[in-house]
C-alpha cells in the first residue's frame, strides 16, 4: 500500500508517540493532535487519509469529532480507540460512521491490521461509487451481426490485448464509448475504465480534472483531489472528444503518454501512472490537425490503431436486432410485456437515414414504448418525420444526369426523395414488378421497399 497521511488524536502524549512510531514503520506519514478540537483544525488546514482517535478526550471527544466530520460531509475513515469499551459506545461510534472500534489494551498488530483494513476499504468504496456512476450512464452492449459489425469485432479482438493507444472515430451516437469499454474489458487490465468528456468540462477546470490538484493550488481547492489519469492507472483512460481539449493542455497530455508521469496542479513532484489511452472524436482527425484543433505529435501518439465505428445507416440489417434489444430493455424498465412492431413501423425504421445513429434509435424506441398502451407499436407511435403522410406532396423536378440548370429550390431532401423514387421505379421495372428481386437490386430489405412504395404512392 502506498504511503498515506494519518492523524493520531489522543490526549496522552505517550500513546500518540507509540502509535506514530508504529504507523511510520508501516510507511505512513503521521501527525498528532491532543483532542478533537485540535484535530478538526488540522483537518481543516491539511489533507488526511485516515484518523485514529481516542474516545474520551477533553473539549471534544472521539464521537464528537466523528460527528463533526460527517456533518461537514467529510468521508475520511475514522478508527475509534477506547479503554472504556461497552456495547453501547461501540454501537454509538458505528452509527456515527466509524470505520472500526478498538478496545484498549491492544497489540500494535491489531492497530496495524485495522489501519490497513480501513485504508483498503476506502479505496474499494471509492471505486465502487465510481463504477456505479459509470454503469448508470451505460446504454447496453454491442448488438449487430452485419458485415460492418463483424469487421469491427475482429479488429477489437486484435487490438484489445495490446497496450497500444487507440483512436476511435465515428459520428455522434454510433457508440464510441461502447467501443472503448469493450477494448478495456477485453484487455485484461485490472484497473478502472475512466471516461472523461473533454467537451463537457470548462477549459480552466479540465487540467485539474485530468491530473488532479493539491490543496490550495487555486481558489476553491480546499483539499487534495485525485485526477482521472491517476484514477485510471492500471486501467484505461477514455478521452472523448479529444479535439475539444485546449492545445496547451494537449502538450501536457503528450508528456504523460511519453513519460508515464503526471504533475498535479500545484504539486512539485511527479506521480507515476500506468495508462492505456483510448481517444475518440466525431471529427476527421487529420482535418482537425490541419485546422489546429489537434496537435500533430499527439495525433500520431494516439493514432497507433484507428477504429472507425460504422454508421447505423450503413448496417441496416442490424436494425431489427437493435429494435428488439431496446424493446426488451425498456419493457423491463417499465415492468410490462414487450410489444411487437408492425411491419409498416419496422419498414419505416429500416428506411430512415438515422442522422443520430443508434442513440437516436434507442430514444425513438423508448418514446414509442412510453406512448404505446397495447401490444403493438404501429406507425402512429413513431415521429412525424418518419410517417409517409408527412412527405411533401409536391417536389420540384430533379435535373437529369446530363448537364442541366439547377432547380429553383436547393433543398436537399426533396431532390433526394425524387431520385430515390426514380431508382425504385427503375428497379421494379427491371425486376418485372417482383418486389423481392427489386429489393435485392436496391440492396435494401423487402420491408423497407414496401414502405417506400407506399410512401411514394407507387403501384
Amino acid at each position: 500500500m502506498t504511503m498515506k497521511r494519518i492523524l493520531v488524536v489522543d490526549n496522552e502524549a505517550k500513546m500518540r508517540r507509540i502509535l506514530e512510531l508504529s504507523l511510520k514503520s508501516m510507511g505512513h506519514e503521521v501527525e498528532q493532535a491532543g483532542d478533537g478540537q485540535e484535530a478538526l483544525a488540522k483537518i481543516e488546514s491539511g489533507s488526511f487519509d485516515l484518523v485514529l482517535t481516542d474516545l474520551r478526550m477533553p473539549r471534544l471527544d472521539g464521537i464528537g469529532l466523528l460527528a463533526a466530520l460527517r456533518d461537514a460531509d467529510n468521508d475520511i475513515p475514522v478508527i475509534v480507540m477506547t479503554a472504556y469499551g461497552t456495547i453501547e459506545t461501540a454501537v454509538a461510534a458505528m452509527k456515527v460512521g466509524a470505520a472500526d472500534y478498538i478496545i484498549r489494551p491492544f497489540e500494535m498488530e491489531t492497530i496495524e491490521m485495522a489501519v490497513t483494513r480501513a485504508l483498503t476499504m476506502q479505496v474499494v468504496q471509492r471505486e465502487n461509487r465510481f463504477l456505479k456512476d459509470e454503469v448508470s450512464r451505460g446504454w447496453g452492449d454491442f448488438v449487430g451481426t452485419s458485415h460492418a459489425m463483424q469487421s469491427l469485432y475482429e479488429l477489437l479482438q486484435q487490438v484489445a490485448p495490446t497496450r497500444s493507444s487507440v483512436f476511435v472515430v465515428g459520428e455522434t451516437g454510433t457508440g464510441k464509448e461502447l467501443v472503448a469499454r469493450a477494448i478495456h474489458v477485453a484487455s485484461g487490465r485490472s484497473g478502472l475504465f475512466v471516461p472523461i468528456n473533454c467537451a463537457a468540462i470548462p477549459a480552466d477546470l479540465l487540467e485539474s480534472e485530468l491530473f488532479g490538484h493539491v490543496k490550495g493550488a487555486f481558489t476553491g481547492a480546499v483539499r487534495d483531489r485525485i485526477g482521472k489519469c491517476e484514477l485510471a492507472s492500471g486501467g484505461t483512460l477514455f478521452l472523448d472528444e479529444i479535439t475539444e481539449m485546449p492545445i496547451g493542455l494537449q502538450a501536457k497530455l503528450l508528456r504523460v503518454l511519453q513519460e508515464s508521469v503526471i504533475e498535479k496542479v500545484g504539486a512539485n513532484a511527479a506521480t507515476p501512472v500506468d495508462l492505456r489511452v483510448v481517444a475518440a472524436t466525431n471529427r476527421d482527425p487529420l482535418h482537425s490537425v490541419d485546422a489546429g484543433l489537434l496537435r500533430r505529435d499527439l495525433y500520431f501518439r494516439l493514432n497507433v490503431v484507428r477504429v472507425d465505428v460504422p454508421l447505423l445507416r450503413d448496417r441496416r440489417d442490424d436494425i431489427p436486432l437493435l429494435v428488439d434489444y431496446f424493446v426488451q430493455k425498456y419493457s423491463a424498465e417499465l415492468s410490462r410485456s414487450p410489444p411487437r412492431l408492425s411491419p409498416e413501423a419496422l419498414g419505416m425504421l429500416e428506411s430512415y437515414a438515422w442522422p443520430g445513429n443508434v442513440r437516436e434509435l434507442e430514444n425513438l424506441i423508448e418514446r414509442a414504448m412510453v406512448l404505446c398502451r397495447g401490444d403493438l407499436i404501429t406507425a402512429a407511435y413513431l415521429p412525424a418525420e418518419l410517417r409517409p403522410e408527412q412527405v411533401a406532396a409536391v417536389r420540384p423536378p430533379v435535373a437529369p444526369a446530363t448537364a442541366q440548370p439547377l432547380p429553383q429550390s436547393l433543398a436537399l431532401r426533396p431532390q433526394v426523395d425524387e431520385l430515390e423514387r426514380r431508382l425504385i421505379e427503375a428497379a421494379l421495372d427491371s425486376a418485372g414488378k417482383n418486389k423481392a428481386a427489386a429489393a435485392r437490386l436496391l440492396e435494401i430489405s423487402e420491408r423497407a421497399l414496401w414502405y417506400k412504395i407506399k410512401r411514394y404512392g407507387l403501384t
